[in-house]
């Protein structure tokens, strides 16, 4: 018989990795302001700035999950 939601906790999981950078820079008005500023640089600049490398390690964190299936 077939496992049936043995893999669910860690696709969502996954999903959830990859959401979050869409959920956090695409509702805008959460960070369409100045404030705080950080080094003179308005908070909307570096707060898009911070999810590049934050972007990167959901990725890494997704594809970390998602390759233990392939070797099994």
């Amino acid at each position: 018989m077939a496992r049936t939601g043995h893999h669910r906790p860690r696709h969502v999981a996954i999903a959830v990795l990859l959401l979050a950078p869409a959920a956090g820079l695409l509702w805008v008005p959460w960070y369409a302001g100045a404030e705080p500023r950080l080094a003179g640089t308005p908070f909307f600049y570096w707060y898009q700035l911070a999810w590049v490398p934050g972007c990167g390690l959901c990725l890494l964190a997704a594809y970390a999950l998602s390759d233990r299936d392939r070797h099994r």
